[in-house]
């Protein structure tokens, strides 16, 4: 079930939304943003359940009544998950067909009606200007619920209409204590899962629940450390190999990130404490000793260009190999 005290963080829109809840001001439009996989969506869900539910204690849904058990299992007829076809767009018909079409069709059981735009960055200007024909005149029961990673993207009369949201990144230690007391997640996996999340719980969540992340980083470990041996043939077909995963690169690269920043750290301090990939003690020391504090900064600084390169979609074979290149020399 889904209750606002199972959001870690993110206190100040939590009591944003109880609040609202709790005097009875209910905006009729919310723009929450934030990074994908943050939790954007359980959040809405939520506070839709909350608004919704026959018997809230303390501004959270009593998980029990009939309209929580609509809302958990995704049939609740009045919270309404706008959906597109196109995988990249959201279309002006998207919006009048789910949307404008049906906002003056009451709810059928609860107070309101609301409807959760998924990936509302996606809409086209034709969608969002079909969009502002209902936010400039929402029926009283309506609330509309756009969730985006870009909120850049709308335009100023939708930013204008609606209460913006956005999360923040959370506590490490926050995130760490959630892996190991609701995930069960060991100590040393949880804070390499903190290490890559910055803040996201959501991706920390989902990394900890990767094997395939287990398995990208066990090669991409293996790979710098055996790097220095191999022949350009070699580094070639790893390169090849990164592509069969469905893995973000970047993900990928914060790898190699990790590992040269717990080099850096051991070739200055000896002290294992620190160290993210602790169970790779032996790897980071014996690189570490192999290494000089410039040769660190050279990689360290070609894979921040590496990663501004793949941003601006130059060719990923081709800014991985330099990469890597570099890395082998340095």
């Amino acid at each position: 079930m889904a209750k606002f005290s199972d959001i870690v963080g993110q206190e100040q829109i939590k009591e944003h939304l109880k609040s609202a809840i709790r005097l009875d001001k209910i905006g009729h439009a919310y723009i929450i943003s934030g990074e994908r996989n943050c939790g954007k969506e359980f959040m809405a869900k939520v506070f839709s359940e909350t608004i919704l539910c026959d018997a809230p204690v303390d501004e959270e849904p009593c998980e029990k009544c009939h309209s929580c058990v609509q809302a958990e299992s995704m049939n609740h007829p009045d919270i309404i998950f706008v959906s597109h076809e196109k995988p990249n767009t959201i279309s002006v018909d998207d919006i009048r067909e789910q949307i404008n079409a049906t906002v003056d069709i009451m709810p059928y059981s609860g107070r309101k009606k609301i409807y959760i735009i998924n990936d509302a960055e996606l809409m086209t200007v034709q969608a969002q200007n079909a969009l502002l024909k209902t936010l400039e005149e929402p029926p009283e029961y309506v609330v509309i619920i756009l969730l985006t990673s870009n909120q850049e993207v709308f335009l100023q009369t939708i930013l204008s209409r609606c209460v913006v949201l956005n999360f923040k990144p959370v506590a490490d230690d926050m995130i760490k204590e959630f892996l190991m007391t609701h995930m069960s997640i060991p100590d040393y996996k949880a804070d390499i899962c903190v290490a890559f999340a910055r803040g996201n719980v959501g991706k920390a969540r989902l990394l900890a629940k990767s094997e395939e992340f287990d398995k990208v980083k066990e090669e991409a470990l293996a790979l710098l450390k055996n790097i220095s041996d191999m022949e350009i043939s070699d580094i070639v077909q790893s390169i090849k190999k990164i592509l069969e995963y469905k893995f973000d690169v970047n993900d990928y690269l914060d790898i190699f990130s990790i590992w040269y920043r717990d080099m850096l750290l051991f070739k200055a301090t000896h002290d294992a404490n620190g160290l993210i990939f602790r169970d790779e003690l032996q790897g980071i020391r014996k690189a570490a000793d192999k290494s000089t504090y410039e040769g660190i900064e050279i990689i360290i600084d070609a894979l921040d260009k590496c990663k501004a390169r793949l941003k601006a979609n130059v060719n990923f074979e081709l800014s991985m190999e330099l990469l890597l290149l570099t890395i082998k020399e340095n």
